[in-house]
């Protein structure tokens, strides 16, 4: 366990340095091009662009949907490190992972919030959300252009290697979330972890709901 929190920290730090050091510089358009992937003003945006950017709003979601239940057993809260991370994506959710402590478990009741992040709407939503930008981005997209914007743009950079980083770090929570259900299938584990995003996505959606347990 200790091995893993140092090597958490030691990626956490990695990625900042080299997130404002070592990627390529900022574009002079980029608040620009920010501004219209928010709104909707995307005319002339490459279609992967515009999928990579909602998928990050997805991320946030997938893992919404485990830390919170996660974060009701630990000594740290997880609503801010996951609202944080709907901004700055694993630089948010990586402290949260170096901070917290192995637990399957689950005590109590469910606040709403928990019945909504728990809930396989939540999952029916951001899959279906994450297969339409997935199908957009690979039937419409130019590749070209994106990775040439990838060894140019911060933004797009740094925004491609979070969601890399997103993929690699749900299974650390994965496999307590799966326990804490009464989940112990290995094979379940595996597809999940080894189709990034989209198996996420689909989990939440099929997965048991929590077992609330009565407080006198």
């Amino acid at each position: 366990m200790m091995t893993q929190k140092i090597f958490l920290t030691l990626l956490w730090l990695s990625f900042v340095i080299y997130a404002f050091f070592f990627s390529p510089p900022n574009q002079p358009d980029t608040l620009e091009l920010i501004k219209n992937l928010s709104t909707g003003k995307w005319e002339g945006i490459n279609p992967i662009i515009i999928s990579l950017f909602n998928i990050m709003g997805i991320w946030p979601l997938i893992y919404a949907g485990v830390i919170f239940a996660d974060g009701k057993m630990q000594k740290i809260p997880a609503w801010p490190f996951a609202t944080v991370s709907f901004a700055v994506g694993a630089f948010a959710i990586l402290p949260y992972l170096i901070l917290r402590q192995p637990n399957h478990e689950f005590d109590g009741n469910k606040t709403l919030l928990l019945k909504i992040l728990d809930s396989r709407w939540l999952g029916l939503s951001v899959t279906l959300g994450t297969a339409a930008f997935l199908l957009y981005a690979v039937t419409q997209g130019d590749w070209n252009d994106f990775i040439q914007q990838w060894q140019t743009s911060r933004f797009i950079h740094v925004m491609s290697l979070d969601f890399c980083l997103l993929c690699l770090l749900f299974p650390i929570l994965l496999k307590d979330d799966m326990e804490r259900r009464g989940l112990k299938n290995e094979s379940l584990f595996w597809l999940v972890s080894l189709v990034p995003l989209l198996g996420s996505a689909i989990y939440l959606m099929v997965r048991p709901p929590l077992v609330e347990t009565t407080i006198d």
